[in-house]
């Protein structure tokens, strides 16, 4: 049944309240903070200098930029990668018809429910050096006591493990929604076929599973660039010597602690063309191989 509106103007009054706080909360505040991006600024923000290309070309020939910038890259591919091939194995066992299984599925969503902040203090109570958990089984099953967030290496590796875990729940309830989708008409063809468990995943499920997996994809980047923010400052602060300072938490510090906020409005603008980038390319590559029912 077709639909329509019989004034050419409701759609847009109908979408004015939305419209109107994006453009106050979302669009004006990006936009400024663009403009403020090729200015310098006095600490407490009462004078500002025209400063053209200035905070760019700083911020590119920064050393310590360059490695939080690469430090993200392989904190967003290490999330998303790990956080999809597990959420997506946990969530065709919980497809199964087994005793207890929306007990289960209710359990393993419950940690997209905590806050960022919540996760970080449960990670940084399980992994403290001093007197956390995790220390304390490795000290009597293995005979060693890792510094887990006193190493860089090794904090780096908790940080990414808790944003993993952090967002599961979130990619589970898709892949769940998604396999319940799958034609089971079309498995059951397959296994009168001969076709065993693993060909069926990867010829007819999978591909099945596209159009969710390439949403979760950049959900994902886009999760794993912005909303680390709160678990890493509550988990490590960007330390220990930066070595889980990605951009957001750089971002952070340059602004509100370091006060170089011309300088944070550039690193601003770059972070956003950056995931807006990777989104454009994942439509323009991945998207092309999504099959849609």
């Amino acid at each position: 049944m077709e639909s329509y509106f019989k004034s050419k103007w409701l759609p847009y009054l109908l979408l004015s309240p939305t419209l109107i706080i994006l453009a106050f909360f979302l669009f004006y505040p990006a936009f400024e903070t663009f403009l403020l991006s090729f200015y310098k600024v006095a600490p407490y923000g009462n004078r500002k200098i025209f400063a053209g290309l200035f905070n760019f070309k700083q911020m590119f020939s920064d050393k310590d930029y360059i490695y939080s910038f690469t430090l993200s890259l392989i904190f967003s591919v290490t999330v998303v990668l790990a956080g999809l091939t597990v959420s997506l194995l946990i969530a065709l066992l919980l497809n199964q018809k087994i005793k207890g299984a929306r007990v289960y599925r209710s359990l393993l969503i419950w940690p997209y429910a905590l806050s960022p902040a919540v996760s970080g203090a449960i990670f940084r109570f399980l992994f403290n050096p001093a007197n956390g958990y995790m220390g304390y089984f490795t000290k009597v099953l293995f005979n060693i006591e890792p510094k887990w967030l006193t190493n860089g290496n090794l904090a780096f590796v908790v940080v990414i493990v808790a944003a993993t875990w952090k967002n599961l729940g979130y990619n589970i309830i898709f892949y769940l929604a998604g396999l319940q989708n799958v034609q089971k008409e079309a498995l059951e063809s397959a296994a009168i076929d001969g076709a065993g468990a693993v060909r069926r995943f990867r010829a007819i499920t999978f591909p099945l599973l596209s159009p969710t997996t390439f949403f979760l994809l950049v959900m994902n980047i886009i999760y794993s660039y912005f909303a680390s923010f709160g678990l890493i400052d509550v988990l490590t602060e960007g330390g220990p010597a930066n070595a889980t300072n990605i951009l957001i938490y750089r971002l952070y510090r340059d602004f509100f602690v370091n006060s170089r906020v011309g300088y944070a409005a550039a690193e601003s603008f770059i972070l956003f063309v950056l995931v807006v980038g990777i989104t454009i390319l994942q439509f323009k590559t991945t998207g092309k191989k999504v099959y849609y029912q």
